[in-house]
């Protein structure tokens, strides 16, 4: 799930739990087929972005110890490195607020960043904590309130999810409010009721931030694909990406309905040119394959690579893409069964429990799959993919 950025909530800011390896400080190095082929399309210097991020290094540069100018600074990152899928972004978000990143006590504002960070890193007990003293201080920050809810909902802390989705009320539009609300009640046995009053408040703000409204049409679409409604799912996708057409997750999430729905050529083409992003690179890889094309080899290389490198240094971001790569590219039920379970220890959306059920029908283990299977009895779940699959498990044992 994505976080939109509430601090006024007019400049919308997405961090995505897809991050990737920074290939360049960690991967092994590539060396091309041919010196005709392309290795990275860099930002081009006349990009307004560019120009913008250029002016506020350098205004930083000149006065590093300035919070202010490192607050901005760090902001524009992390919104380059959402709309980009770079995670070298990331990366310099962190440097900008050196001077405070390890401080116990740090600004407000240093101390929120950092919690969004850290959330993109799946370090949610440290993120968490950081929220806390933000709100402490400030009960009315809206951003703090809307990170958090994504963190408890993330750890299938629904009621806590709900209870901090519903402090919003008074401080961001209804939108905001409602989105939060409905993703956290969609989960918990309620996507039926919450599916239409979502959808309806979302024809009511048609002139809400484009970056809120692809926010709930993402999240819109995704219910519809756990109701089993294609069509619906279809729609709401689409009004996404005509307002997000570079939006990481939106891209993951619309190629995985296209690869569910048999479309892997069209798959393919959505992501042909984000190989940049692990997760994407996944998804392109996977549409390969599902066409027996003989790229799907080359890409499966890239990607085994980059997790390589990634558990070297032990990190545990990619656990989930990591297991699908395993079972849907390598075929090795078992070591996506591991790493699943190990994913869902920390992270609990539809999405990781896919993975770990397809793994455990693979593996032929029944019993990996209780978790999953308690997690979607205790919160009444509805997803149509989630309870095939448990049927199956159900059937072989």
């Amino acid at each position: 799930m994505r976080v939109p950025r509430a601090a006024s909530l007019i400049a919308p800011l997405k961090l995505v739990c897809l991050l990737a390896v920074p290939p360049a400080a960690f991967a092994a190095p590539y060396v091309p087929a041919s010196g005709d082929q392309v290795i990275e399309r860099l930002p081009s210097r006349g990009d307004p972005r560019q120009q913008e991020l250029q002016r506020l290094r350098a205004d930083l540069s000149a006065t590093p110890n300035d919070l202010a100018k490192a607050a901005v600074l760090a902001r524009r990152y992390v919104e380059a490195g959402r709309l980009d899928g770079d995670p070298r972004y990331f990366g310099y978000a962190q440097a900008a607020l050196a001077p405070w990143w390890n401080l116990s006590d740090p600004p407000t504002e240093v101390r929120l960043l950092r919690a969004t960070l850290l959330q993109g890193r799946h370090q949610f007990a440290e993120a968490l904590q950081d929220l806390d003293a933000v709100l402490r201080t400030d009960s009315r920050d809206a951003q703090a309130w809307l990170t958090r809810a994504t963190i408890e909902q993330v750890q299938a802390e629904y009621a806590k999810a709900k209870a901090s989705c519903s402090r919003l009320q008074a401080l961001a539009p209804e939108l905001v409010t409602v989105t939060c609300m409905a993703n956290a009640a969609s989960l918990s046995g309620q996507a039926e009721k919450v599916y239409p009053l979502l959808e309806s408040t979302l024809k009511r703000h048609a002139d809400a931030d484009p970056g809120i409204r692809s926010w709930a049409m993402t999240l819109l679409a995704e219910m519809a694909v756990r109701l089993g409604h294609a069509g619906a799912a279809e729609t709401h996708f689409r009004g996404a990406l005509a307002l997000a057409p570079r939006d990481t997750y939106l891209l993951g999430a619309y190629a995985d309905f296209l690869l569910d729905q048999n479309r892997a050529a069209e798959a393919e083409s959505l992501l042909a040119r984000h190989g940049r992003v692990d997760g994407l690179l996944l998804r392109h890889a996977l549409a390969l394959r599902a066409r027996n094309a003989p790229q799907a080899g080359e890409q499966a290389a890239t990607l085994r690579t980059r997790f390589t490198a990634a558990a070297q240094r032990g990190s545990d971001e990619h656990l989930r893409e990591r297991a699908r790569f395993e079972l849907g590219l390598m075929n090795h039920p078992a070591e996506a069964l591991r790493l699943a379970s190990e994913n869902w220890k920390t992270q609990k959306e539809p999405a990781d429990a896919r993975i770990l059920l397809e793994a455990a029908l693979a593996a032929g283990d029944r019993g990996a799959a209780k978790p999953v299977l308690q997690w979607m009895q205790s919160n009444g779940v509805q997803d149509v993919a989630l309870a095939a699959l448990a049927g199956k498990l159900g059937a072989r044992s």
